[in-house]
């Protein structure tokens, strides 16, 4: 009889995510250039906000768009949620690394702590990370996976980058935190040296400091024409008894 072997289960239960990580389904950049090239013939203008993006990417991946308070799981597709950032760059293609704005963190609310500008900086530096790492935690508890998808978008729209990585909780051993000139915390990483987070007393904000991989996908698109609002009305039938006009009398 074969000793000290581990027992063959017919069953294993394996949680697998929506897809692997950075690897988007074959047809998300052109699902995606489609979006954006309507999104400017019917704006007629380049904005792209982040409940926009949160829409589009659930949309192009086929999931669930469910906008959260805490902003990490605005997009759900079974065991897998992600929280969407858009950042501005003049070259996206080009940009190395982005600063994602990560909510609001404030030891105040969340554990009744005074803000003494005199007091070691690490102290409040761990309580921010804390704040953070419990939003996370919490988040966990319902998804298996958790990311973080970026979208670097070019001042109109002709250029995008998209990539994720795993959001995480961060040991607060391994950073440090220091005020900088602008009286804001920022945390830097032990064993590199690099700015890896920003808090801001004033409001509370919580920034991180992301590299954009290697791996990351860019699309550019050709930019369509403004569409015609006449035009429009006209192909809907639009006429004036679809608007109802009540004059209320003070």
């Amino acid at each position: 009889m074969a000793k000290d072997k581990s027992p063959k289960l017919r069953t294993v239960n394996k949680s697998v995510s929506a897809f692997p990580l950075n690897e988007f389904p074959k047809d998300f950049p052109f699902l995606l250039g489609k979006e954006l090239v309507y999104l400017l013939a019917s704006k007629g203008k380049a904005e792209l906000e982040g409940s926009e993006w949160e829409n589009i990417f659930a949309n192009c991946i086929g999931a669930d768009w469910k906008p959260s308070n805490v902003g990490l799981d605005d997009v759900v597709m079974g065991n897998t949620a992600w929280g969407a950032k858009t950042v501005k760059s003049s070259k996206p293609s080009n940009q190395k690394k982005v600063r994602l704005i990560s909510g609001r963190n404030s030891p105040v609310y969340s554990f009744g702590e005074r803000i003494d500008t005199s007091a070691d900086p690490n102290l409040i530096g761990k309580l921010v990370l804390d704040i953070w790492n419990e939003r996370v935690s919490a988040i966990r508890e319902k998804f298996k996976h958790l990311r973080t998808v970026v979208l670097i978008k070019s001042n109109d729209l002709s250029e995008v980058v998209v990539f994720e990585f795993e959001t995480i909780r961060y040991d607060l051993e391994l950073y440090k935190w220091e005020c900088n000139k602008n009286n804001n915390l920022i945390g830097i990483d032990k064993k590199t040296e690099e700015h890896r987070f920003t808090w801001q007393p004033h409001g509370s904000q919580f920034t991180i400091i992301e590299e954009v991989p290697e791996k990351s996908l860019v699309i550019r698109i050709k930019q369509p024409k403004t569409l015609d609002k006449e035009q429009i009305l006209k192909a809907l039938g639009f006429d004036k008894s679809w608007i109802t006009v009540i004059q209320k009398n003070g």
